[in-house]
């Protein structure tokens, strides 16, 4: 059954890593709500700065913020954004003097304040919008190969530390025992190496995965060393350097208590490794607290502990089930006691997770329509919808240790010291204690274990059969030529020793398959551990998603920006007909200057901004990018130098190009044109 199911797991923990690769570049965390010049805009005059406005605290370069001509160049005075207060939300650039007319890309990367890159771009125009050559790197921040790399390594890091702090603390709450069997210390032990390899490439991977997004920047030592010097860096330096004290944590736990028998002296080094242990997992957890979602926004005082807390009782709970789960399958029989006390303890976490979530998602959602319409709030209904069926397999899981806990004749009912110690059964032969015996008591043993263990054909048990085609020889016939007493030969002492062990382990596998309730609770376990590798995967993912809570407050920023950009557009167009008094100004108005219904006023003027009468001026508007238009506007005569329209319908918001003919004369006239954003 377990060379069945172990495949499926490791199947659900590959479609975990698909999905964590498939979830692309972060999201951007740290949303822009305005800029001035706003986006899209057309001012009549260069600005002397540019400066941009986030949802939350962010961490900037000399290159953060770049301003492009249409050329492609910078025209920025490629210093540090200033910071303009707001508590670290607002920055600017200065531009250079004397700008040209035109269109101008503003490029921007940052880092969140929540450790994610956010990177986006947008224009405005000076006088008139043009051409633009300006390249944007297509590629955004967060993304690519080093993004894939750093969500795998942020995944695998999650699931080291889930099974390193819940591997070694269901060794120490639930099954002691479990300290000195081997896979037990394989899943501690590769879980430590795990998370330290994961936090170390997340540590190289942070500065291209937050700047360059070139994979060849791993090993720059400057770009390095920039990382070193932010939050995340620290964190991950200081995640490093408790690892350091788990290790020594985990060979204690595998090397002296394991190794204890003294029951005084096991109490003494249980309470100190529970001790350490805790403020080790502790630490470690505070490291994911301190540098993302928690670490930000509102509440952080409050968030941040609440984080560790939540953690700690994942590790617990899944890391414990997966130690349990390899218990079950690799392991000796697991004591009924054992299990009912990870039962006690994920019961527990479960609770504390059910609040620490509760108070979690309360804060990253906000309102029920983030929870709907957010892609965060979409993510966070799939885990709840996971959780609830991981709970529901575990109420399963807990009905089959109850059956363990009713049946009788526990083999591995809690020893003497009170420690869930196994005593050995009758007819299963002793290998790992037992004093060495002559040889000749060793041969009995052996034939004495082979005729307790049921075999195959014609009623001669596996352990013989093995045994006689490994040797040539029929056991029966070894065993009576061995009560005569020969001297020592050590590949024969190799040989009996495995016969031995394989008798033995066959033995340990007909009782543990034969027993319903504990292959029921394997497969029980074997389930909640692949559902637990789905969970932790959209966990990873939550993690580099925008939260509903700023995403909302990002959209209501942009909408007010859009309500506030929205009013008459006006407009200022020199002309020359060439004729006499033919020199002048064009002033025209779009109110209110959006799709819909509009009123149009044009005012002529001449070199001296006095009203001038001329015979006649049209107006046509052209949506070039939809090929619409042209849209003639029929202007009437107002006053000397004024006129107006009313009922322009303009169909769609965009750039629209507003072409004015003005004739001064009956010979004398000229066509002017400007772009405007109008909607």
């Amino acid at each position: 059954m377990a060379a069945r199911l172990l495949p499926v797991l490791l199947a659900v923990l590959l479609a975990g890593l698909a999905v964590l690769a498939g979830a692309g570049s972060a999201g951007a965390h740290a949303a822009l709500t305005g800029s001035d010049p706003q986006q899209d805009s057309v001012v009549e005059q260069a600005p002397k700065e540019v400066s941009l406005t986030f949802s939350e605290q962010i961490a900037v370069d000399e290159d953060a913020i770049r301003v492009l001509d249409p050329a492609g160049n910078r025209v920025d005075t490629e210093e540090t954004p200033r910071s303009l207060g707001s508590g670290g939300a607002q920055y600017a650039v200065k531009l250079r003097a004397g700008l040209p007319d035109g269109t101008f890309t503003v490029a921007y990367q940052v880092v969140s304040a929540d450790s994610h890159p956010v990177a986006g771009a947008f224009t405005f125009s000076i006088g008139a919008p043009s051409e633009t050559s300006a390249a944007v790197p297509d590629q955004a921040s967060g993304g690519g190969a080093v993004g894939a790399l750093y969500g795998i390594a942020r995944y695998l890091s999650y699931a080291g530390f889930t099974l390193l702090v819940g591997g070694a603390a269901f060794v120490l709450a639930c099954w002691p025992r479990g300290a000195a069997v081997r896979p037990m210390q394989r899943l501690v032990a590769f879980s430590w190496v795990g998370l330290t390899a994961a936090t170390l490439a997340m540590l190289l991977l942070r500065g291209p995965y937050a700047g360059s997004g070139k994979l060849g920047d791993v090993f720059d030592l400057e770009v390095l060393g920039g990382v070193l010097e932010t939050k995340t860096g620290a964190a991950l330096v200081s995640r490093l350097l408790l690892l350091a004290a788990a290790a020594l944590f985990v060979a204690v736990l595998f090397g002296a208590y394991a190794r204890r028998e003294d029951p005084k002296e096991r109490r003494d080094l249980t309470f100190g490794l529970a001790i350490g242990g805790t403020v080790v997992a502790a630490g470690l957890a505070a490291t994911w607290a301190l540098s993302e979602h928690a670490s930000t926004g509102l509440q952080a005082g409050v968030a941040m502990p609440v984080d560790v807390l939540h953690l700690l009782a994942v590790a617990a709970w899944l890391g414990g089930l997966t130690a349990l789960l390899v218990a079950l399958y690799r392991g000796p029989a697991v004591e009924r006691a054992a299990v009912q006390r990870f039962s006690q303890v994920a019961f527990g976490s479960v609770v504390v997770l059910a609040l620490t979530g509760l108070y979690q998602s309360w804060r990253q959602v906000g309102s029920w329509s983030a929870l709907t319409g957010t892609s965060y709030g979409q993510l966070l209904l799939v885990k709840i919808g996971l959780v609830a069926l991981l709970v529901a397999v575990a109420g399963l899981s807990r009905r089959w240790t109850g059956r363990l806990g009713e049946a009788p004749g526990d083999a591995g009912s809690p020893g003497p010291e009170g420690e869930g110690a196994s005593a050995p059964d009758s007819a299963e032969p002793v290998t790992d204690s037992a004093p060495d015996a002559g040889d000749g008591e060793r041969t009995e043993a052996v034939v004495a274990a082979a005729e307790t263990s049921e075999g195959a054909e014609g009623g001669r048990p596996a352990a013989v059969q093995g045994a006689e085609a490994e040797t040539g020889t029929p056991v029966a016939e070894s065993a009576a030529t061995a009560r005569v007493p020969v001297q020592a030969d050590p590949a024969r002492e190799a040989q009996l020793r495995r016969q031995r062990e394989a008798a033995s382990a066959a033995t340990r596998k007909k009782r543990r398959d034969g027993d319903s309730e504990r292959s029921g609770l394997r497969r029980s376990v074997l389930l909640e551990a692949g559902i637990a590798v789905v969970v932790l995967a959209v966990t990873t993912v939550l993690t580099t998603t925008e939260p509903g809570r700023t995403e909302e407050e990002a959209a209501a920023g942009a909408s007010a920006s859009a309500a506030q950009q929205q009013g008459p557009v006006s407009l200022t167009v020199p002309f020359d007909t060439g004729g006499k008094d033919g020199k002048g100004t064009v002033l025209l108005d779009v109110d209110p200057g959006r799709s819909g219904d509009n009123a149009l006023h044009v005012y002529v003027q001449d070199p001296a901004k006095e009203p001038l009468d001329v015979p006649e001026v049209k107006v046509a508007l052209t949506l070039k990018a939809q090929e619409l238009g042209p849209l003639t506007a029929p202007l009437e005569r107002i006053s000397e130098g004024h006129w107006s329209t009313t009922g322009v319908q303009i169909p769609l918001a965009g750039s629209w190009t507003v072409a004015v003919t003005v004739r001064t004369s009956d010979i004398d006239q000229v066509t002017v044109s400007k772009n405007a954003r109008i909607g």
